[in-house]
């Protein structure tokens, strides 16, 4: 079976391994599921499946898989965001693309990278292949909000949903494979089954600690004594959505007490408004005085 180097999801290497064996492979699917699981793996794995032509799953000998590891395969196109969003002026590039026959395999895949960055009308634009795609394409959405597309798109792909992975599976993975030898069952659960937030977190370790030093104990801190420890916070800007995740993780560990609950809700509202790109360090000051406002 393919995925072999893939971990989680096991039903679903199953299915597509099944799709490609069985030539039931369908013209548009949409993998979705929480940031950093593996999708975007999965999917690549998938489309070298379909364009191999052996069908033997990946054989990994013949002329189009061997030019697909060296990401120069004539028959497989991706897209990703430009500057946060996917435009349309990229999909109707693929669609030249699209109309063009096979050089390689008898197939052509596209795979769309954070296809909930697509611009309405890019999805608009997109719409007309779903709708009648060549018999020798298939395409590859991949997403994590899958909220953010349209009703008609993803009416016309065939859904994957990928679950987390699992707690022992990624603490075994990331023991194996990056050499993480001292994650803390808490830890391992606040990556929430992703790879991705494993990852981010072990290069922020120290990040990390202090804000577990602070929140997990926020009833011994006063407000000057949490400022001091949380300047992490103001130095982390880039990452500060990742960082406020785990304070919200954090709080909802001790949500017994209904004072968390408005606490975490504040952090909600507060990765709105940096959204909305609000002052980044006003946001940050008011956050944090709500919560040591209700601390005391």
């Amino acid at each position: 079976m393919s995925f072999g180097n893939l971990i989680g999801n096991e039903d679903i290497k199953i299915l597509l391994n099944k799709s490609v064996v069985n030539n039931k492979v369908l013209h548009s699917y949409l993998f979705y599921g929480t940031e950093g699981i593996g999708k975007l793996k999965f999917a690549r794995e998938f489309a070298k499946m379909i364009l191999c032509t052996e069908k033997k799953g990946n054989c990994n000998t013949c002329k189009s898989c061997i030019e697909f590891e060296s990401e120069n395969h004539p028959d497989f196109y991706e897209i990703k965001p430009e500057k946060d969003t996917i435009k349309i002026e990229q999909i109707r590039q693929m669609q030249a693309k699209v109309i063009e026959k096979p050089i390689i395999s008898k197939n052509k895949v596209f795979l769309i990278d954070d296809a909930d960055t697509l611009t309405k009308p890019a999805q608009n634009c997109l719409l007309k292949t779903l709708e009648e795609p060549p018999e020798y394409i298939t395409i590859i959405l991949v997403a994590s909000n899958e909220n953010n597309l349209l009703a008609t798109i993803k009416s016309r792909c065939s859904k994957v949903f990928f679950h987390k992975i699992e707690d022992r599976l990624l603490y075994d993975f990331l023991k194996e494979t990056y050499g993480y030898t001292d994650l803390t069952p808490k830890q391992v659960q606040s990556f929430q089954g992703s790879i991705k937030n494993a990852l981010v977190f072990e290069e922020k370790k120290d990040t990390y600690t202090k804000l577990e030093k602070v929140f997990s104990n926020i009833e011994k801190y006063n407000y000057l004594d949490s400022i001091n420890n949380l300047d992490v916070l103001y130095e982390n800007k880039e990452n500060i959505n990742e960082l406020l995740d785990y304070i919200q993780y954090l709080l909802y560990k001790k949500i017994k007490n209904s004072k968390y609950i408005s606490y975490i809700e504040e952090i909600e509202k507060t990765k709105n408004r940096l959204k909305a790109n609000s002052n980044f360090e006003m946001c940050i000051d008011n956050l944090l005085f709500k919560i040591w406002e209700g601390n005391n």
